[in-house]
C-alpha cells in the first residue's frame, strides 16, 4: 500500500464563497475527523490530491501547517458532476497499527464459459477490515470457465494476510447471468398481431 505525503493548511473561512476561492487557487477544501477529536478544516493541494486519490484507500501523510503530521484515509470525495474536478474531500484520521473498515475494488480475470453470458458485479467493492497502513488496493477474482448460474461469494475470495471480511461470508460478490434469448422476427410480429387483436 502506498503512502502519499501532502502539505495541508488549516482554514478558518467556510461557505460556498470561500470554497470557490480555494478551488480557484487549484486547492481543495477538506475535513479531517476521527478518534473523537474536533473536525479539522483543511485546504489541500488540488493536483497532488487528485493524483493521490487514483489509488483506492490511499494512506495520506498530512503535513499540517508545517507543525503536525497526521495519517488519514479518504472517506468521501465530492466531484463536480460535469467537469469532474474535486470539490471537497473528507479524510478519516488513522493511527499505525489501528484496524479500519474500508471497501476495496474487486477486479476480475479470465473468460466466462462460452455462450454469451453476462458477468454481474453484485458488489463492486468488498468491505474488509485491515491495518490502516496495510490496506490492500484491490482483490482479483478468477472467473475462468464460469457458466450461467454460477456465483462467487465473499468467502471464495482470497484476501491478503491480515485482512478480514467485513461483510457476510455468504454475500454474493459476482454472478453469471444467462444470455438473453433473442426472439425470431416472425415470433415478434405474431406477438404484436395477437396484442393488436386483443
Amino acid at each position: 500500500m502506498s503512502e502519499v505525503k501532502l502539505a495541508a493548511e488549516t482554514r478558518t473561512e467556510f461557505g460556498k464563497g470561500a470554497a470557490r476561492r480555494i478551488r480557484r487557487d487549484n486547492k481543495v477544501p477538506g475535513v479531517l475527523y476521527g478518534h473523537g477529536s474536533q473536525p479539522l478544516h483543511l485546504t489541500l493541494p488540488g493536483h497532488d490530491l487528485l493524483l493521490a486519490l487514483r489509488t483506492p484507500n490511499v494512506l495520506i501523510s498530512l503535513d499540517i501547517d508545517g507543525k503536525t503530521n497526521e495519517l488519514a484515509i479518504p472517506k468521501a470525495v465530492q466531484r463536480d458532476p460535469l467537469k469532474g474536478f474535486l470539490e471537497h474531500v473528507d479524510l478519516q484520521l488513522v493511527k499505525r497499527g489501528e484496524t479500519v473498515t474500508v471497501e476495496i475494488p474487486v477486479h476480475t480475470e479470465g473468460e466466462l464459459a462460452a455462450g454469451g453470458n453476462l458477468l454481474e458485479h453484485v458488489l463492486n467493492a468488498l468491505p474488509v477490515e485491515a491495518e490502516a497502513t496495510h490496506i490492500p488496493e484491490s482483490v482479483t477474482v478468477s472467473v475462468e470457465g464460469l457458466a450461467a448460474g454460477a456465483s462467487v461469494l465473499a468467502k471464495d475470495i482470497t484476501l491478503p494476510n491480515g485482512t478480514k471480511l467485513a461483510v457476510d461470508e455468504d454475500a454474493v460478490v459476482l454472478q453469471v447471468l444467462a444470455a438473453q434469448a433473442e426472439e425470431a422476427p416472425g415470433e415478434a410480429a405474431e406477438g404484436e398481431e395477437a396484442a393488436a387483436e386483443a
